[in-house]
Parts: C-alpha cells; structure tokens; sequence
C-alpha cells in the first residue's frame, strides 16, 4: 500500500533490501523511506537484525562404537554493515550452518570415547563455533554462542551405564557399611576389654576388702571374747555369711531355685570344708 504511494516503511531490528530494476541499490535502516516505483525502484525483501536459534540434531558414533545424538543450539544473526551479502549470497542459512555442524561434529566425536564426550562438550561447542564464525563471516552472518544441549546415547548403552553407575554406588555404599561395621566392633572389644579390667580391679579389690575384714574382725572377737580360737571366730564368721547369702537368694527376685542344705549340721560341714581346703592349700604351697 504504502509502495503505491512511492514510499516504504521498515520496522525496528530490520533492514530493507532496495533494488533498482532488479540489480542492488541499497540497504535502507528503520523508518520511512522514498520507494518512487515509476523510475524501476523496489523492495527486493526484509532482512531480520534479530538474534535466531536453529537447534541442530547429529548422529555420530564415538571412539568405542557407541552410536549418540549431538544436538547443538547455533545462535546467529545478520549483520547490518553486511545486510547485503546475508540477503544475496545465501538461498537457505539455516541448511548451510546444519552442514557445517554436521561436518564438526562428525570430525570431533568420533576422535572421543563416550565418557570423553560429555566431559569434552564444551570442547565441541567451541570447535563448531570457530568453524562456523569462519564460514558464515562471508555471507554476512555472526555467530553468537554455540552450545551443545544434549547428548543421546542409544537407549540400550542409557540403560548399561545407569546400571554401572547403580553397581558402583552399591559397591561403595557395601564399603562403608563393611568399614562402620569394623569400627564398630573393634570399639566394642575395647569396651569389652575396658570393663573385664575394670571389673578384675573390683574383684580384687572387694577380696582384698573381706581378707581385711575377716581379720579385724577375728582379731576384735579373740580380745573381746577371752578363752575363744581363730577356729572358733572362723566357724562363726562362716555361719554369718552362709545365712546372708541364702538371705539375699531369697530376696532377690529374678534369682533361680537353689537347692543346698540348709540345716545347722550342714553348716558345720561347710565350715570342715572350707577350713579343709584351706589346710590342703597351705600343706601343698610348702
């Protein structure tokens, strides 16, 4: 509409293209322009200014046969001082800066193994840039930044290698479990070990107790009580302690049934016994 009136409007972030029966005149900015279309001239197209996105899926094989997918983000634009070569020199940009992704890609990937090819992506990315800024700088186009979004490997070797990764993790995980349970261990022997010897000191030292009690107390009964024997303080020290014991049997709760005799001429024998013992013990250290 505006044509038929000689004159043109081009919008922000683009650029005209104007041709003077059909050969180039000139690249005309944002704003209103002359179009006087009785002296042959015209608008030949728009060209965009703007920045663009093509996303460019690759099939490869890496080093070690394993088949992936590379996609690759390509950001460009056209550049204003060069507007003309980006409209004339290229029929389809989108088709030209796929192949060069394609031919980057399938000279780099191949040259990796897969592990090496998610660690060297950057790597790649920065390879498909540097050939393309080279390539598309003739025709009027920048490259902006070059990005390798994703890497697919086949479902199968997707599969394969979660189940490393799963193997791996139980592996460590069966490590540490194995460690913590020596750990625990050996810190239970220790405690184990602390408290035997805890509990021989206490031993000990309870016998040590009785040995001194036992003979304050024969001492005390024999000046106390004149005409008495060791003998004699001994059997009576040894009836005491004989009804305390089935004192504390029988008032214990979770103690079990003991069957002993319990009648006075028992306690007599335990007491020919106990000095028996003691008189064969004396005999066989001399």
């Amino acid at each position: 509409m505006g044509q038929a009136f000689g004159c043109i409007q081009v919008d922000q972030s683009t650029v005209a293209i104007r041709e003077t029966f059909g050969k180039f005149d000139a690249v005309l900015d944002p704003g209103c322009h002359l179009m006087p279309w009785c002296i042959g001239k015209q608008t030949a197209g728009i060209l965009s200014l703007r920045v663009q996105q093509l996303d460019v899926r690759c099939e490869t094989k890496t080093k070690d046969n394993v088949f992936v997918t590379v996609v690759a983000s390509v950001q460009y634009r056209a550049l204003a001082e060069k507007a003309s070569d980006a409209f004339y020199k290229l029929s389809n940009t989108k088709e030209q800066i796929q192949a060069y992704v394609f031919d980057v890609i399938r000279a780099s990937v191949p040259k990796l193994e897969l592990d090496s090819v998610f660690e060297q992506k950057n790597e790649i990315a920065k390879a498909v840039e540097n050939e393309l800024e080279k390539a598309m700088s003739h025709y009027g186009f920048e490259i902006v930044q070059t990005l390798i979004v994703d890497i697919e490997p086949d479902e199968l070797v997707k599969r394969a290698m979660n189940e490393i990764n799963a193997a791996s993790r139980m592996r460590l995980a069966a490590t540490e479990k194995a460690e913590a349970e020596k750990i625990l261990q050996i810190k239970r022997a220790e405690g184990e070990a602390e408290s035997k010897y805890l509990s021989g000191l206490g031993i000990a030292r309870q016998r040590n107790a009785i040995v001194d009690g036992l003979r304050d107390s024969v001492l005390a009964f024999s000046t106390n009580v004149p005409g008495t024997t060791s003998k004699d303080v001994m059997d009576m020290v040894l009836v005491t302690q004989y009804f305390d014991t089935m004192k504390e049997i029988g008032a214990s709760s979770k103690s079990s049934s003991v069957f002993i005799p319990h009648g006075p001429g028992a306690v007599r024998d335990i007491a020919s016994q106990i000095r028996d013992g003691l008189l064969q013990g004396q005999t066989t250290a001399c």
